[in-house]
């Protein structure tokens, strides 16, 4: 691949502690080792409004849905940590995708997440380590588009699964998580090659 692979990273959750932050800041390791520029986000940083079609219609895209669209589209592949609220993935990852789907003018649609390369991972204190969640949120995203690697690990117990510095205690752990990233650049390489 001629120019650098660009990863944008994000966790759908905006609770300063987040444990899918803390995992995906050790999936952001695996795909820089793997040769990727990773940008990391946080959706606290990006407030939007609940979806809704009047307020487009009135306003259009809120200014940060379209910050939140430029990244998508700046980067050829993402790392997403789904929390699982009640089964299901949370409301500010849906509601994030929801706006960044709206088509802006002169824009193809779902020009944020057409071939877009995704690895998908979950914590959680369940037993699950929020497993449910990354069925929901595979399915949102191959209707979008999205390629959605295989690979996927949800870590259970996540309240005892990190040390002081965000770092998985668990070798294997660790890899697995560190593995989600090497597989993105690795799709994004035999993508790019074809």
């Amino acid at each position: 691949m001629s120019q650098a692979i660009r990863i944008l990273a994000f966790a759908g959750s905006t609770r300063l502690a987040s444990f899918n932050k803390k995992l995906l800041k050790n999936a952001a390791a695996g795909a820089r080792d793997a040769g990727a520029e990773v940008t990391i986000i946080d959706f606290r940083d990006l407030p939007m409004p609940l979806y809704d079609g009047d307020l487009e219609a009135n306003s259009g895209i809120p200014e940060n849905a379209m910050k939140l669209k430029a990244l998508l589209r700046e980067h050829q592949g993402f790392l997403i940590a789904s929390p699982e609220y009640n089964s299901s993935i949370t409301g500010v990852l849906k509601n994030a995708i929801d706006w960044a789907s709206r088509q802006a003018p002169d824009e193809a649609p779902l020009a944020c997440f057409s071939e877009k390369v995704v690895g998908l991972m979950s914590a959680s204190p369940g037993a699950l380590g929020g497993l449910r969640s990354l069925a929901a949120i595979r399915s949102i995203l191959g209707n979008i588009g999205c390629h959605v690697h295989p690979y996927q690990v949800a870590v259970p117990r996540a309240h005892e699964a990190f040390d002081d510095q965000d770092l998985l205690k668990d070798p294997k752990q660790k890899d697995s998580i560190e593995k989600v990233g090497l597989k993105v650049v690795e799709m994004l390489k035999k993508l790019s090659a074809t």
